[in-house]
């Protein structure tokens, strides 16, 4: 990531994610962001609210489908990536727009609840959802990944149960 400017912006979603699809199928999401820093003014003892910035966001495969299904309009974000700068003309004058190409994108839940619900996809590229009986890769793609988190030591060998 040298050279790259990491970034963290939290902020209201501007529009719905818009879902597109590559010529080669990838699934690509774009969506806009406001965020506004809020400060207190003492004297008066009010907020005050700083210029708004608008940031265009991009997030990749899987997570693109994801955030189209889950984000909309209005919904607070948190959104972790890599900014980037792009030029432009138009009406003969030449203009910066900036960027996020986003790694990770989720609710704040400052002020909301979410519930999370995983993928079955994303199991059964884990190596989970083969059918009851068979057994899982053991190594290379689609092999069972081990939770860093579980408290449960992993099962070994063949099970005819199912894996959850």
């Amino acid at each position: 990531m040298a050279g790259e400017t990491p970034i963290t912006v939290v902020g209201n979603v501007v529009a719905d994610p818009e879902l597109r699809f590559t010529p080669s199928g990838a699934p690509v999401a774009n969506f806009r962001i406001a965020s506004t820093p809020r400060t207190f003014d003492r004297v008066t003892n009010e907020w005050k609210d700083g210029d708004t910035l608008f940031l265009s966001v991009s997030v990749w495969r899987q997570q693109a489908e994801n955030v189209a299904e889950s984000i909309k309009r209005g919904d607070r974000v948190i959104v972790v990536g890599r900014l980037g700068q792009r030029q432009y003309e138009k009406d003969g004058e030449r203009k910066s727009s900036y960027e996020v190409q986003a790694e990770d994108v989720g609710p704040a839940l400052k002020n909301a609840s979410a519930q999370v619900t995983k993928n079955g996809q994303q199991q059964r590229a884990q190596g989970y959802g083969q059918g009851y009986g068979q057994q899982a890769p053991q190594q290379g793609y689609g092999a069972p990944q081990a939770d860093q988190w579980s408290t449960q030591q992993p099962r070994q060998g063949y099970t005819d149960e199912p894996p959850f």
